[in-house]
Order: structure tokens, then C-alpha cells, then sequence
């Protein structure tokens, strides 16, 4: 991949609608990297000036906050264990943690599970099946989607200002930053829950 290719796709009209596109989609199918994305954008319009980082942010957010509120209304209409895949693995896991907590502190699991694919999954689902309203779950969806975009864009623009010259080399070690900041993450919260089991407590 040559920086000149990477020049010119950061210019297509069609790389902000396929950002949005990825980031709704990435709600359902955590394989899909729209952090990643979303932090090579940052660097991108960084180090090259394209696109420009207040389209990344909004249309980060905006997709974001559709797919929370995709999975929301899926859980309000199917519930928790409906289809197979809700009954395996760390999906399951992750839907029985939230359960009992999502609606006396949505405010904390909403921000958190933003920046963890399989919490994110579970939390939004969980807050629809509980019963939660609609009406205090999207301000939290909102104000997680723009934290989470501005996060996600900051890392990668850093990069790209420091790495002016190299937009590649600002692009890669962005996204390598960004992968090993959710993966630490992703621990300190699995072994705070697991703590949190163990003890028979709940988060305050």
C-alpha cells in the first residue's frame, strides 16, 4: 500500500458513507474494525488534511449511536435468548453480567461498553430487554458515541500531526496504539466484573 493510494482514498466521496455504513454494522458484528477505521481516519486527516476530522467525528458519532440504538430496540422486541448466538460464549457471559445491573446504572455501562465490542453487544441489548426507557438510554448513547469518536479520532490525529511526512507510518502506529489501548481496557474491566462476582457485589 503506497501513500500516494492512501492519499487519494482519503479523498473519495465515498469513504465518509462507508465509515458510517461500517460503524452501524460494527454494532452487531464485532469482527468488523470500526475503531480501527475511524482512528486511520484521524491520522489521515492529520497528516494530509483529508478528510477533514470534524466529518470524521460527527459521522463516527451519528453511526454509533445507530447501531446502540439498532441493538436497544433488537432487545426490546427479542429479548436475550432468542437466537443462538445469544446463548453462546462470551455473548452469553457478558448479557448475564449486565442484566441485573443495566437499569439502576445504565450511566456507567453505556460509557464503558462503548469501547468493548462484546460488552457493547450485551449492554445494548440488555437495556432494551430490561425495559429501560428509550428516552434515558439515547442521551447516554449520545454522549458515549461522541466520546467515543473524539477518543478514537484524537489517538489517530496525534499520530498524524507527529508523522506529517509519513502518512503511513502515522496510520499504522495509530491503529497499533488504539488495538493495544482496547485490549487493556477490555482486561481491566473483565477482571473488575470478575471481582465483582466473586464478591457478590454491585458497581457503584
Amino acid at each position: 500500500m503506497s501513500e500516494a493510494w492512501m492519499t487519494e482514498l482519503a479523498a473519495s466521496p465515498w469513504l465518509l458513507p462507508a465509515l458510517f455504513a461500517l460503524v452501524i454494522a460494527d454494532a452487531f458484528v464485532v469482527v468488523l474494525p470500526s475503531e480501527t477505521l475511524v482512528v486511520a481516519l484521524g491520522s489521515l486527516a492529520a497528516s494530509t488534511g483529508s478528510p477533514s476530522l470534524w466529518a470524521v467525528i460527527p459521522v463516527a458519532a451519528l453511526g454509533a449511536v445507530i447501531g446502540d440504538s439498532a441493538l436497544f430496540w433488537l432487545g426490546r422486541r427479542v429479548g436475550l435468548d432468542r437466537w443462538s448466538w445469544m446463548r453462546r460464549g462470551r455473548i452469553r457471559s457478558a448479557l448475564d453480567r449486565t442484566r441485573a445491573t443495566v437499569t439502576r446504572r445504565p450511566a456507567v455501562l453505556v460509557f464503558t461498553a462503548r469501547y468493548i465490542p462484546f460488552a457493547r453487544i450485551a449492554v445494548n441489548l440488555t437495556a432494551g430487554a430490561s425495559g429501560l426507557a428509550y428516552r434515558r438510554f439515547l442521551p447516554l448513547s449520545i454522549a458515549a458515541g461522541v466520546g467515543w469518536a473524539f477518543y478514537n479520532v484524537g489517538i489517530g490525529a496525534a499520530f498524524g500531526a507527529l508523522l506529517r511526512d509519513q502518512p503511513l507510518l502515522a496510520v499504522g502506529c495509530s491503529v497499533v496504539v488504539a488495538i493495544i489501548v482496547g485490549v487493556t481496557i477490555d482486561a481491566i474491566v473483565s477482571r473488575w466484573s470478575r471481582r465483582r462476582d466473586a464478591t457478590g457485589t454491585a458497581p457503584r
